[in-house]
């Protein structure tokens, strides 16, 4: 008991836990459960390279920030020494991040909203010619007070519960699920299935995440305190990121056993797995897409204020009036977008460009700032990080000519 209590004592969760129930979002699982449903085990693969990829990515991103001081909105203020091109660069970044976020968080509070009712049945509140969806409200609140309240302890501990609700939910679920162990590790050598291009893509694109490098960076100036803390930086950052990987599998051999051939919901999913988990298959299902759901809702706003404090030189205590202001933003229009079930296409798709274009940039940004002897000095990438840096890069603007490339042919079939 003393051992048990001692390590609890000395444990203390790192940033790396945000980013974890981060990029495990209402996308991910439908991303997963798309690539489960249509390919079978085929692409574990690509969701393995994704994880390597994001670990890469996210210690660069931790990396910096630890030894500069800075967030890496606040680094490309620094470095970017011609003006058009900064100018051009923080707009893109604050499009991406902050307006995007906003947008996207609709679909963060809708997706824990959903979970909650595959487990039970709560309808709309209709008030003259509105409906409101109040589990929206409601999910909206929880988040608001967790952000108000703003200790880094309590986020962290939030998070941890969260991914842990995700990962008792998910992989209880795969493992219950009569998982084909030779077709799950044959799923680990590369293939192409026929029209699994933009799936692989997509597996990459919802893992890799644009916003958590500016988040990590961020957190990791606050959280650690010089060179000393880099292996302890690098461990939360490696546990964490493997922990979400493994929910993302867990959610991709969950739907390649659930036998269906429609489209991916929660509800389908569910039914499908009757047969195994019975009643409690909603639950499971449910508990899980609350979890992710409702982390992606309380990270994206917070994400979203540390960048545009840098964007703009605004001091980043969590309590000051402007890091609340843009926060506040955010939720709110994810709470009113969710809670009358509107869709704002228009501001979806600008920052669906927005990100397509942000993500080759700052991971090319981020390749060279890491390797600045005047910046990093002997903490610079090494010749095995920067070809692992160079490869991703690739893959990352591959995502992002694949989000222009769809953007602009869904265009051209409306004209």
């Amino acid at each position: 008991m003393k051992a048990n209590a001692s390590f609890l004592q000395k444990f203390r969760p790192g940033p790396g836990t945000l980013i974890a129930a981060a990029f495990i979002g209402p996308g991910t699982v439908t991303v997963c459960s798309a690539a489960g449903i249509q390919f079978g085990y085929s692409l574990i693969w690509a969701l393995l390279l994704s994880i390597l990829a994001t670990i890469v990515l996210q210690e660069m991103a931790a990396r910096l920030g630890l030894l500069s001081g800075k967030g890496l909105a606040a680094i490309v203020r620094q470095e970017i020494s011609l003006s058009f091109i900064r100018s051009f660069v923080i707009v893109l970044i604050f499009a991406a991040i902050v307006m995007g976020n906003a947008a996207y968080e609709a679909g963060n509070i809708s997706g824990s909203v959903l979970g909650i009712l595959n487990m039970t049945s709560i309808g709309d509140w209709e008030i003259g010619i509105f409906r409101f969806q109040p589990l929206a409200l409601l999910m909206g609140l929880v988040a608001f007070v967790i952000l108000y309240i703003g200790k880094y302890k309590l986020l962290t501990s939030t998070m941890m519960i969260l991914v842990g609700l995700m990962s008792a939910a998910y992989i209880s679920t795969a493992i219950l699920s009569n998982t084909d162990w030779a077709s799950f590790f044959g799923g680990m050598i590369p293939r192409f299935p026929d029209e699994s291009i933009w799936t692989i893509l997509a597996l990459m694109g919802t893992t890799v995440v644009p916003y958590n490098l500016f988040l990590h960076s961020s957190l990791s100036k606050q959280r650690w305190n010089g060179p000393q803390d880099i292996p302890k930086m690098r461990k939360d950052t490696i546990i964490s990121i493997f922990i979400g990987g493994v929910i993302s599998l867990a959610i991709l051999t969950t739907a390649a056993n659930s036998g269906l051939n429609q489209d991916v919901s929660a509800s389908n999913m569910a039914k499908s797995l009757e047969p195994l988990l019975g009643s409690a298959a909603g639950i499971f299902l449910g508990v899980g897409l609350f979890a992710a759901g409702i982390s992606s809702a309380i990270t994206a706003p917070l994400a979203a204020a540390y960048v545009a404090c840098d964007c703009f030189a605004w001091p980043q205590e969590r309590d000051s009036f402007k890091f609340r202001a843009v926060w506040m933003l955010v939720l709110g229009s994810g709470v009113l977008l969710s809670s009358l079930g509107l869709k704002p296409i228009e501001i979806i798709t600008f920052a669906q460009i927005a990100n397509g274009l942000l993500l080759p940039l700052m991971a090319g940004f981020l390749l060279w700032v890491i390797n600045r002897k005047i910046l990093m000095g002997k903490f610079r990438n090494s010749i095995l990080q920067n070809i692992v840096g160079i490869l991703i890069w690739l893959i990352a603007f591959a995502l992002g000519f694949r989000s222009l490339w769809k953007i602009f042919e869904t265009w051209n079939t409306h004209l």
